[in-house]
């Protein structure tokens, strides 16, 4: 089987979810639109809620040293919020956002950015990108990004209902994460223990619930600031559980 072909899939279902999406939108008022929004923010919590279970499992606590199960997540999103900030990761995700937007030719006062930066993050954060795109590296099977494009696909449909053409240029950093994550499948085959992978799990839920805010336009989080968090959860929870008694 061709290796890198769950991603390809993927993105093309989010073009094609977004497409829809965008055509269906447009027949919707602006209340419609926006309650779409609000719903989208209630799911994206109820996923960041799921996201953070791996928590509170054995699994997960007895792999780090006693009191650390909080405290590993607290540091990964610290340090990550820290490193994201000198990068301003943030500002570089608007203004890519707003050059796509103006090679789509997109409305200034539409979502387009806002679509392409929620809809970016909800497609790259959980389980299923990582664990997904290595299997494919290692020629194991695409199962699992063949699941994760049917949830990306209504996803999609959903987002761009009520954020626009950003949804479907979410496609692009959808494709780069997974491709380098299918990369190191091929080259390095079982990269994580199954702990590191809860912990960027949970990382990722509550950078989901910052998502949900955003939608809900209860707080406004610089939530691409805080993706270095994603990297360094894997490696701060392995140092604990290495060489922290």
């Amino acid at each position: 089987m061709l290796i890198g072909l769950g991603t390809l899939i993927n993105v093309i279902t989010i073009i094609a979810g977004a497409s829809v999406g965008v055509l269906v939108g447009a027949r919707l008022s602006a209340k419609t639109r926006e309650l779409i929004t609000d719903i989208l923010g209630l799911i994206t919590i109820l996923a960041a809620a799921s996201a953070v279970i791996p928590m509170f499992t054995t699994n997960y606590s007895e792999s780090l040293p006693k009191g650390w199960t909080l405290l590993s997540i607290l540091g990964s999103l610290l340090i990550g919020g820290i490193v994201g900030s000198a990068l301003k990761i943030e500002i570089r995700l608007e203004k890519l956002g707003e050059n796509l937007r103006k090679k789509f030719g997109a409305n200034q006062e539409g979502t387009f950015v806002e679509g392409f930066v929620s809809s970016s993050l909800l497609f790259v954060i959980g389980p299923l990108a990582i664990l997904g795109s290595i299997s494919d590296g290692m020629g194991t099977g695409i199962d699992q990004l063949s699941l994760k494009s049917i949830l990306d696909f209504f996803a999609a449909i959903a987002f761009a209902a009520s954020l626009g053409w950003g949804v479907a240029a979410s496609s692009i950093p959808v494709g780069i994460y997974q491709g380098l994550w299918t990369l190191i499948g091929f080259a390095l085959g079982s990269v994580l223990a199954q702990y590191q992978i809860d912990a960027m799990t949970i990382v990722g839920g509550l950078m989901l619930l910052s998502i949900g805010l955003r939608l809900l336009r209860i707080k406004e989080v610089a939530v691409g600031n805080l993706l270095p968090a994603l990297a360094i959860a894997p490696i701060f929870v392995f140092v604990l559980n290495s060489f922290v008694a």
